[in-house]
């Protein structure tokens, strides 16, 4: 079942994670909510190189990418105000202290959780 929610639909959302085939799940789940998909990168470089572009209005970000901590990318996306979320088979185990608090998606993760995670941190 494909769902259209109105409060995500032509939001461009950087997805960071190096599993192909979970990025291009990701990528799936993102369009059934009229997302436009940044990247996905499947490295820290790749993505920091989106995020210094700047046309991203929030962030999925696997916790460990390519065996690297993706936390860097996070302080960067937060100094330029962009929200994001996390999304880790560890859940909020797997962040530093600097970043505790922040969104976690436990994978794995429906769609569903994906959708009222995501729409949760567009609204606030």
């Amino acid at each position: 079942m494909t769902t259209t929610v109105t409060s995500l639909k032509g939001l461009r959302i950087l997805v960071v994670e190096d599993e192909m085939l979970v990025s291009m799940l990701l990528e799936d789940m993102l369009g059934d909510f009229g997302c436009v998909v940044v990247g996905p990168a499947p490295d820290l470089d790749e993505a920091m190189s989106l995020v210094e572009k700047g046309e991203i209005d929030a962030a999925l970000l696997d916790v460990n990418v390519s065996g690297r901590p993706i936390f860097p990318v996070a302080d960067a996306l937060r100094e330029r105000g962009v929200p994001y979320i996390f999304a880790s088979g560890y859940g909020e185990a797997g962040l530093t202290d600097a970043h505790r608090g922040a969104p976690v998606l436990q994978k794995p993760f429906r769609q569903a959780d994906l959708e009222r995670t995501l729409t949760a941190l567009v609204a606030s």
